[in-house]
């Protein structure tokens, strides 16, 4: 009752919907006259030239059945004008009955009140006992990958969204949403802002300081997390008062940048796990190119150990007969000590030191262009608009103006001699092209790119890039690292550690019965319980209680694992 009561407000309220109405009201007068006129009009020719004595009421009955088409026949006219006056109430009747009101009363009534119903069928406000969620402020690209990982991990979030059909919309598909202004602090009083776990400010940058303005008026303990688009509204955000202010398209152009293979095989560090280092390198051109893990004796005599190994964007489980090809790039945890080792161990191969080519001039192209360059490694830009490549000449060693499907420009910035490409468009199709004709002209290139939609994920590591990255994955891990208070892990697209703990139903089974892998596809990593850590467990490990698997994973193998063990 009190739904309808809100509708019928908002319908006589909105402007629009009254004047809608009184349309719909003048036209139906109008139709009560002429059916009067008919009667009238009847009357007078059944008495004047029928010689017929009806009521009132039988001639808007007469009128009515003839207008609607029915004529059911039990009055009829014998003259020829009665039967003229019959076809003319026919034809008007099919006009006005027949094709004008329906249209009237669904342009004029049932849209508006569809309007009104799709407006308050979603939520615009929280319930008073709400607390500890995420309040995202924007539903985009880095929201949608973030709702995700809320949802495994179990965290309550709510969406903000002005327009109330898209509200409806997306309550619709299961979505928490919340109807209001992002930058009112009526919104923010009724999503219990106050007692939230974080408020992520997600829009653009004058947008995103007045919410965190806003914010601050209604929560001012709440912490707020910020993402810019340009560098130089840093500052200005944090002066409004936001806690953690993400520069993700530069953070985004020094992840990919850290993933280029330039003069020299590398150690990439990816991650911290307590006082261990996970890294990965890449087995091109070294001594372990071909053989197997057993044979590798990374462990014996370096100390690591290889916890997952990446094939061509995939990242697989390792077991000692697993064999590295030229391809692959192991992933390896060991102390700051250990990875230092095998660093110095890896120096003298893969060495190339011609200039790395960047495919694309925009912020992320530049923001990997300034991290390669304080890393004292040489590179070539390619782009097609000569107003990025200005900023551009300045870091980098020769900058190229063309397309860079042109094979000629391509050559001419040193394709065939490049060690990585680095593609760093925001056109997924593009990218997916530029890696195919990159890696048909460069077999022995590697290629590191990054991505818009992680629909695109299969199809650009099947074109031939080795790394991928998006800008909504690192976005979505930056927020959840801040969320979980832990360093940011970006081992690649797709791919998350976590923390499980050890179910009741696997407590006093090996690692190798409890078949983890087999069933979900997940790779456990590690097993600690309270301060002690065991990496790369070996199959035959007795799961005790309180203790916590680390593992590595996608998401759908994540929720396989809560479907099956928990």
């Amino acid at each position: 009752m009190k739904f309808l009561v809100t509708q019928i407000t908002y319908l006589l309220t909105q402007n629009q919907t009254r004047g809608n109405l009184k349309a719909l009201l003048k036209y139906l007068a109008f139709l009560v006259i002429i059916i009067l006129i008919y009667a009238g009009l009847f009357h007078w020719i059944m008495d004047r030239v029928e010689g017929q004595d009806h009521s009132w009421v039988t001639g808007i009955y007469w009128t009515l059945t003839v207008m609607s088409t029915l004529g059911f026949g039990d009055i009829t006219f014998h003259s020829d004008l009665g039967r003229l006056f019959s076809i003319l109430v026919l034809l008007s009747g099919i006009i006005l009955l027949l094709i004008v009101l329906p249209f009237a009363f669904i342009r004029f009534f049932y849209a508006p009140w569809l309007e009104a119903r799709i407006r308050f069928r979603a939520p615009r406000e929280l319930p008073p006992e709400t607390s500890g969620h995420v309040i995202i402020c924007r539903y985009e690209t880095v929201a949608q990958v973030l709702i995700k990982k809320l949802k495994l991990l179990k965290i309550p979030y709510v969406v903000i969204e002005p327009e109330a059909a898209k509200a409806a919309h997306l309550f619709e598909r299961g979505l928490s949403v919340v109807t209001g202004e992002i930058d009112s602090s009526l919104t923010y009083e009724a999503l219990r802002a106050n007692r939230a776990r974080i408020v992520l400010a997600n829009a653009d940058d004058a947008t995103n300081t007045n919410i965190t303005l806003t914010v601050r008026e209604v929560a001012p303990q709440v912490p707020i997390v910020a993402i810019v688009e340009h560098e130089d509204s840093i500052d200005l955000l944090e002066l409004a008062g936001a806690n953690h202010v993400l520069a993700l398209k530069q953070t985004l152009g020094e992840h990919l940048a850290n993933r280029v293979a330039a003069e020299h095989a590398h150690v990439h560090v990816i991650g911290y796990f307590k006082d261990l280092q996970i890294a990965e390198f890449p087995v091109h051109n070294t001594p372990l190119a071909g053989k197997t893990l057993r044979e590798s004796r990374l462990r014996q005599t370096m100390g690591v150990s290889v916890v997952g190994l990446w094939e061509r964007g995939r990242l697989l489980p390792v077991h000692p007969d697993t064999v590295f090809s030229e391809y692959s790039v192991p992933v390896i945890i060991g102390t700051e000590k250990q990875i230092a080792e095998i660093e110095s161990y890896l120096v003298i191969y893969d060495t190339n030191y011609n200039p790395v080519l960047i495919l694309g001039g925009g912020n992320v192209g530049y923001s990997a262009a300034c991290a390669l360059k304080k890393k004292g490694v040489s590179f070539h830009v390619i782009d097609r608009d000569p107003s990025l490549l200005g900023r551009m000449s300045q870091v980098a060693d020769q900058v190229f103006t063309g397309n860079a499907a042109d094979r000629d420009i391509m050559m001419k910035a040193g394709l065939a001699e490049a060690p990585s490409v680095l593609i760093s468009t925001n056109d997924d199709a593009m990218n997916i092209y530029l890696s195919v004709y990159c890696r048909r002209l460069n077999p022995e290139l590697r290629i590191v790119s990054r991505i818009t939609h992680e629909r695109n994920l299969e199809a650009i590591h099947r074109a031939g890039a080795d790394f991928v990255l998006s800008y909504a994955k690192l976005g979505a891990a930056t927020v959840t690292a801040i969320l979980q208070d832990r360093e940011l892990f970006m081992l690649g697209e797709g791919v998350d550690m976590f923390l499980a703990p050890v179910p009741r139903s696997m407590v006093g089974k090996t690692l190798g019965e409890s078949a983890i892998g087999a069933k979900t596809g997940l790779n456990v990593i590690a097993i600690q319980k309270k301060e002690r850590i065991v990496t790369n467990p070996p199959a035959d490990m007795i799961l005790e209680a309180d203790a916590e698997f680390v593992m590595i994973g996608n998401s759908e193998q994540r929720e396989e694992f809560q479907k099956e063990f928990i």
